[in-house]
């Protein structure tokens, strides 16, 4: 998803993707044949590395969801394969996209339940990190969780919402619901916190750090909160918002957000770190580390 700053194509994107043709959608086939022996080596060192870090540390859903998919451990997976699982379960489908691609398309696709995938993976060198979103982050990260039919339909939803979100100009509000819960969202179990938003499930650093660090802020899920606040896309997260189960999650979504967006308009942005008087506040960060660059 479009993170709202001036976008320049990574040249890795553009070499990836040289002499490959998408539809009017964005989408095209998986091109299988581009894949090479070190991407497949690449992935399942990645793969492996997550699998063994993961548990104890994602939600359930998440690791039935790695059960139910059958993804394959030792090769990039085929999006086909993956697709009779997915229509299955809950009549999503991932749909291979060269890159980040614009916001009305990709509400499009999530509406209609298709989930876009960056069909290329990150090379040896940039294992630990790579801004763009790449096959590893978009598949192994996000589609796991759509094997559950709550946040599949929490997606859906999400989608539909950034149609509207866009024609009334307030998708920066709706993109920080997104970053907040999708991407870097934490859930209270019996057992404790436990992860489940795709950026943190698809990063090794991140996974340890979102749970164990004293540095940052743990704060009760408030949607019109996270609307209201900023966000890092180069750092680890200042504030994780924790929701107590997926249906807090689908519940949020179903009022009409117009009277919400026109409420928040005067009301100031928050800074990622910043802690406001209605949080409720699981964990007070210790700021560890934190640096002075500008919030999203």
């Amino acid at each position: 998803m479009d993170t709202h700053q001036p976008y320049t194509v990574p040249d890795i994107t553009i070499r990836k993707n040289e002499g490959l043709q998408h539809a009017a959608d964005y989408t095209m086939p998986q091109p299988l044949e581009r894949y090479t022996n070190d991407d497949h080596a690449v992935w399942k060192l990645l793969y492996e590395r997550q699998a063994a870090l993961l548990p104890g540390r994602a939600c359930d859903e998440f690791l039935q969801g790695m059960v139910g998919l059958g993804m394959d451990l030792g090769r990039v997976p085929s999006f086909e394969q993956l697709n009779h699982c997915l229509m299955s379960a809950t009549g999503w489908q991932v749909v291979a996209v060269h890159g980040l691609i614009p916001d009305e398309i990709f509400f499009e696709h999530l509406a209609h339940r298709r989930f876009p995938v960056t069909w290329w993976l990150r090379e040896r060198h940039q294992i630990d990190y790579l801004q763009e979103p790449d096959i590893f982050h978009d598949l192994f990260g996000h589609v796991p969780l759509l094997m559950n039919p709550v946040f599949a339909d929490y997606l859906q939803a999400y989608g539909a919402g950034g149609m509207k979100a866009k024609r009334l100009g307030v998708l920066p509000m709706l993109a920080r619901l997104y970053w907040y819960t999708v991407e870097f969202g934490l859930l209270q179990t019996e057992q404790g916190l436990r992860i489940y938003g795709a950026g943190i499930l698809s990063s090794k650093s991140e996974s340890i750090y979102s749970l164990e660090s004293a540095s940052p802020n743990r704060v009760g899920f408030d949607l019109e909160r996270i609307m209201r606040t900023r966000y890092r896309i180069d750092t680890f997260q200042k504030t994780y918002f924790v929701i107590n189960n997926f249906q807090q999650l689908f519940n949020a979504t179903t009022p009409d957000f117009t009277p919400i967006y026109q409420s928040l308009m005067g009301l100031p942005v928050l800074g990622a770190g910043d802690l406001a008087p209605m949080d409720q506040v699981i964990q007070c960060g210790n700021r560890e580390g934190w640096s002075d660059t500008e919030d999203v």
